[in-house]
């Protein structure tokens, strides 16, 4: 693991290098938010592929609604009805969980870095760069006792949030705006009635990304950093890859 540690510091030091002629004391900070990037594109094509899934099933919901009313009776008969639905169309329930569970290696491997005071035996030299003075291995209440709310550290981290609540705030009227737009239909138990709790889980699903806030105000700012990037990314490619998707106040607009 020493060993593994070892090779991705050198990764993230050797990118904050290659930046450091335009970024100066930022360049590991500027290498941190490359990483991320690097990660977002090769996931993209499985973000691709959770798009086309989540369509075709979006297209499958009245069919689905059909069979469930057809064997509202015999639960098995209906789950293995919808399973066979899925079968013919291609359709994976699983397919939208690929990217976000591909990104998080990336993430713990941040975190452990810039949590760590030795890596492969040797002083961790990246705990000594920042952001804006900020120390990469710090986080917010590291902050707050080196100068308060405003102080050079702790705006940086006002900086973060104020990014991570515009993306939430996106987010969550998109996410609005597309679950009226295309309900689902509810899921159901062996017994063929609707999941309890369900209702209020498909409520709280557009308020997640405000869960953002918390992650950045925890992490190490590295971590946070690699957060915000990705946050960021998920928002704009989801805008992008959705966007023939109908949502509810382009219906109403429509319908006028």
């Amino acid at each position: 693991m020493s060993a593994f540690m070892s090779a991705f510091a050198s990764l993230v030091g050797s990118l904050a290098d290659l930046l450091q002629p335009l970024f100066q004391t930022a360049s590991t900070a500027a290498a941190i938010i490359l990483f991320t990037a690097l990660v977002r594109l090769a996931v993209h094509p499985l973000s691709r592929a959770a798009a086309r899934g989540q369509k075709a099933r979006s297209r499958l919901q009245p069919q689905i609604a059909e069979l469930r009313k057809k064997h509202g009776r015999n639960p098995e008969r209906m789950q293995k009805a919808i399973m066979e639905l899925h079968a013919a169309e291609k359709v994976s329930p699983l397919s939208g969980c690929l990217p976000s569970l591909l990104q998080m290696p990336a993430f713990f491997l941040l975190y452990h870095l810039f949590s760590s005071s030795s890596i492969g035996g040797e002083p961790n030299a990246l705990l000594s760069h920042d952001l804006l003075g900020a120390p990469l291995g710090g986080r917010w209440h590291d902050a707050l006792a080196h100068g308060g709310l405003f102080g050079g550290q702790g705006l940086v981290y006002l900086g973060l949030f104020v990014i991570v609540a515009a993306v939430a705030t996106f987010s969550y009227g998109r996410t609005k705006r597309q679950m009226a737009a295309n309900p689902m239909t509810p899921a159901a138990g062996p017994d063929g009635q609707p999941v309890p709790g369900m209702g209020a889980m498909t409520k709280l699903i557009p308020l997640l990304s405000f869960f953002t806030l918390i992650t950045v105000a925890v992490v190490p700012l590295a971590a946070a950093l690699y957060v915000v990037t990705t946050t960021t990314w998920t928002a704009v490619e989801r805008a992008w890859l959705y966007r023939d998707m109908p949502v509810a106040g382009g219906a109403m607009a429509t319908a006028a």
